[in-house]
């Protein structure tokens, strides 16, 4: 799955419907990276890091993110 072009210097992606966020390194088809970029209900953090979506009450994606 290619990486979104809005998020090609980004790393993080969460989705705000389910608060999950997603690793645009490692992500699967079940992360559905295209439908969630299509419904425009998606955040970037800053930092760019997985403690910072963690911070903002996202939980990992079971499909891309290391547990």
């Amino acid at each position: 799955m290619a990486r979104p072009t809005r998020f090609e210097h980004y790393r993080w992606l969460g989705d705000k419907r389910s608060l999950v966020v997603h690793d645009l390194d490692n992500t699967s088809d079940a992360c559905a990276i295209d439908e969630l970029m299509a419904s425009e209900q998606f955040a970037s953090f800053g930092p760019d890091e997985l403690i910072e979506a963690k911070n903002r009450c996202y939980n990992p994606c079971r499909h891309c993110v290391a547990a």
